[in-house]
């Protein structure tokens, strides 16, 4: 029986067992035509079969060898295509060129050890991507929908944002698991750009700088980002405030989005001295 499978801890196993927020979850998908319908982390199939009874095809990617076995024999090949490997080694693009789709409508119950590098992966795709319909721990959802000057605000709000717009969609609480986590976790849904939804001159440039202020998010932007450029030093830095007109005495979650970019564009500017 599927439900004999012992969750295991190097996976992050947390199965799903509340049927009402699974039916909650499947509700949200509503792919449009064109778009294929992902599952990350099927596990032991309670929402892959709700969603089965709603699309017509579906991709579920899943780790768990034992699990992709119990799957193939439960669920209908024709309808279900199983893809048995790490989702953070998956070329999503390929998926989708396989499926012959427009876009991929990401779902899933997000494994919590890997919950920050796959959302990043989805971030590497999001030419590809319609939607992510996605569980995560609550204080991850908090810092998705962070603004400014909040203590959620982080590296992961401010380069999502360049992205996607993200939306609080549901509170699940841990007694909805089996095994009970430590956590709740909240649904969110994501809803992907084609391209960066705001104009900056030097995508790489942009990553690198707010990873390296973030990095240090306690410091001042002037320590934080002095690592950017260690040869220019303090004039380097201090023409960089002067070109963004962003005071470098401010800490990283004080900065919008927009001043971020200002700050980039400002290190494309000097040329050769850009990180």
């Amino acid at each position: 029986m599927v439900n004999a499978h012992r969750p295991r801890l190097r996976f992050a196993q947390h199965f799903l067992v509340a049927r009402g927020v699974i039916e909650a979850i499947a509700g949200l998908v509503r792919p449009a035509a064109g778009e294929v319908v992902v599952e990350i982390g099927p596990g032991r199939g309670a929402l892959t079969e709700v969603l089965l009874a709603a699309v017509d095809r579906l991709v579920a990617v899943e780790i768990d060898r034992d699990l992709v076995a119990l799957l193939r024999a439960r669920q209908d090949a024709r309808r279900l295509r199983l893809i048995e490997g790490d989702i953070l080694q998956v070329d999503l693009g390929e998926v989708l060129r396989d499926a012959g789709g427009c876009r991929l409508l990401i779902v899933g119950n997000l494994p919590y050890n890997i919950t920050a590098p796959l959302i990043f992966h989805l971030l590497a795709h999001a030419d590809c991507i319609s939607r992510a319909i996605v569980m995560v721990q609550r204080e991850v959802a908090r810092r998705l929908v962070a603004s400014p000057g909040s203590k959620d605000y982080s590296l992961l709000s401010v380069l999502v944002a360049m992205r996607a717009e993200v939306e609080m969609r549901l509170q699940v609480e841990r007694d909805c698991f089996r095994p009970v986590p430590a956590v709740d976790s909240s649904v969110v849904e994501l809803h992907f750009a084609p391209k960066p939804r705001y104009a900056v001159q030097d995508a790489d440039c942009f990553d690198r700088l707010v990873r390296q202020a973030f990095g240090q998010r306690r410091k001042m932007l002037r320590n934080s980002l002095l690592g950017l450029n260690p040869e220019g030093g303090r004039p380097w830095l201090e023409t960089l405030g002067q070109q963004a007109g962003i005071e470098l005495t401010r800490r990283p979650e004080e900065l919008s989005l927009e001043e971020f970019i200002r700050l980039s564009d400002a290190c494309s500017h000097l040329g050769k001295d850009r990180p």
